[in-house]
């Protein structure tokens, strides 16, 4: 069954959960953001007890349910520990490069709901100052927040309520552009969320229903490794909806849906990967199927748990992953189309 996706829908819900930061450990807000979207479209939700959502679209027929998961959960970072001279040293949340936050805008999210705002620089900031500016190593302990508060001291930082252990979000900076480009920070995964958002969306004004119960994990602690460790009983097949990787040796394209047929926790499902190539060859959807060694999903994480499942990768095709990243409206709107010829055969 071919399903049509609205992009009027499913791109200003994805610039809506772009804004919203959310790195790792960091989530509540935007999973109140989750829960509200589902509610307004008649879907069903309750949280895990580490605060991912589980959503449920009832299926024509009986039998064990199909898990589409996607995370909301983001790269960011730490309050490590407060200098002398009024910064913020870091500690990484998630698997970034250095260099690819620096000079970047930040957000310092306090315990007590406080929320400052603040740079990333090196602690060798300036040509004009340090001789070693450009070559200086971009390394954690390198780094640090300059905050946009007048601040000299430890205790001018600590006065602010800013502790060891808040949050750091790093600016998205999303744009949507008149050619088709989603460009920003955190594409990786919301670009996926909203993708099952607009397939959610499609079944309440189509009418049409999966051809089995249908279970949408939200997860919210992918980016450290664990964020579909659990997922609920009566699951035998599991599609991880997540990020198309694009470089060297690799074929996918920021208009591919792309299909994982390996990533670093080894094979997917023959069958399943196999089904999905089908679908989109006679969908007439772009894809590209790909090895990502360097790489690993929710699925991975339940396969690693130990549940017993048949498990899959695919994901709208994404530049510069864990940088400043860039895919396009038509792989967004295409995976949501790919899942629901899945989700409906």
């Amino acid at each position: 069954m071919s399903i049509s996706v609205k992009e009027d829908y499913v791109i200003p819900f994805l610039k809506k959960l772009l804004d919203t930061p959310s790195p790792s450990g960091f989530t509540h807000n935007i999973m109140e953001l989750i829960e509200q979207e589902a509610k307004s479209l008649g879907i069903p939700s309750k949280r895990n007890a580490k605060g991912g959502v589980i959503l449920t679209l009832k299926g024509q027929h009986e039998g064990p349910a199909l898990c589409l998961s996607a995370h909301v959960d983001t790269l960011g970072a730490m309050v490590r520990s407060i200098t002398t001279e009024g910064t913020l040293a870091i500690t990484s949340v998630g698997g970034f490069m250095m260099n690819s936050i620096e000079n970047e805008y930040c957000q310092i999210h306090t315990r007590d709901g406080r929320t400052y705002t603040g740079t990333i620089l090196s602690t060798h900031p300036s040509v004009h100052v340090y001789s070693d500016a450009r070559e200086f190593p971009r390394k954690e302990k390198n780094m640090e927040v300059r905050i946009d508060e007048l601040v000299h001291t430890k205790e001018d930082v600590l006065a602010l309520g800013i502790s060891v252990g808040d949050f750091i979000s790093f600016d998205a900076r999303a744009v949507i552009t008149p050619s088709g480009f989603v460009k920003s920070r955190h594409i990786d995964d919301k670009a996926s969320v909203a993708a099952l958002f607009g397939l959610l969306e499609s079944s309440k004004r189509e009418g049409w229903k999966p051809s089995r119960d249908l279970v949408l994990l939200i997860s919210n602690y992918e980016e450290v490794g664990h964020g579909a460790a659990y997922i609920p009983d009566g699951i035998e097949e599991m599609i991880a909806v997540d990020m198309g990787c694009i470089g060297d040796d690799l074929s996918c394209k920021e208009t591919d849906v792309s299909i994982c047929a390996k990533d670093s926790s080894g094979p997917y499902d023959y069958a399943m990967t196999s089904r999905l190539i089908e679908l989109a060859k006679a969908n007439d959807i772009p894809y590209a199927v790909d090895i990502y060694p360097h790489y690993g999903s929710d699925a991975s994480a339940a396969l690693g748990a130990g549940h017993n499942i048949r498990a899959a990768l695919i994901g709208p095709g994404v530049h510069a992953s864990h940088a400043m990243e860039r895919t396009t409206v038509q792989a967004v709107l295409n995976t949501a189309k790919l899942l629901g010829a899945y989700v409906t055969a």
